[in-house]
């Protein structure tokens, strides 16, 4: 297709295109919208882009991004140490974290096992994850990983790996979430939920 603005307009789009959720024309829309309110956003997107780019770094203790090393929550010595959450990606930290139930601490794998798309242990931080928990502090690692075949099969590799560390290894309760209506359900959340029943 013919590019119908400049190249660097046409850059934008095509870096905007790249962002999860936005296919070409969302990103042509956005990008669009970014122009026409250049002073309220984007001057002070490409400022924030900047200061990010320059600030942000991965925590060497459990790798999220922050501007600090350890970061806010490694850091925080009110948070239960000997109590790691294991999560695929920041997204899902952050997601604990609205929640406000989890008051210890995280390692970011930095994604999922998957033979499909070639990656191995090597490619995630299990190593930095066995170390952690063979320190002598940590005394239960929960896995918090998707419910999805990569997921689970990241999760059932990560036990066998920690099984000789001493530590409780457990994982996230499936089931029927807050508010849900059984017709609603699939088969797979019905079954999970059916197999973590507990005393009523």
């Amino acid at each position: 297709m013919a590019a119908s603005a400049g190249p660097e307009i046409e850059r934008l789009i095509g870096l905007l295109s790249k962002l999860p959720g936005l296919g070409p024309r969302s990103a042509r829309r956005a990008a669009l919208a970014l122009l026409k309110r250049r002073e309220q956003l984007l001057e002070p997107l490409a400022a924030s882009l900047a200061e990010t780019a320059a600030k942000v770094r991965s925590c060497s203790v459990c790798g999220a991004p922050d501007t600090r090393d350890p970061c806010s929550i490694c850091s925080d010595k009110a948070r239960d140490g000997g109590l790691i959450c294991v999560v695929e990606e920041a997204g899902a930290l952050w997601a604990m974290e609205r929640s406000g139930a989890f008051r210890g601490k995280y390692h970011v794998l930095g994604g999922l096992l998957s033979a499909l798309d070639g990656v191995g242990p090597d490619a995630l931080r299990v190593a930095e994850l066995v170390q952690r928990a063979g320190d002598g502090r940590t005394r239960e690692v929960v896995l918090a990983l998707p419910a999805t075949v990569d997921g689970q099969t990241t999760a059932h590799y990560l036990a066998e790996r920690l099984a000789g560390s001493g530590v409780e290894v457990t994982s996230l309760a499936r089931g029927v979430p807050v508010g849900g209506e059984l017709d609603w359900l699939d088969d797979g959340t019905i079954v999970q939920a059916l197999r973590a029943r507990r005393p009523a």
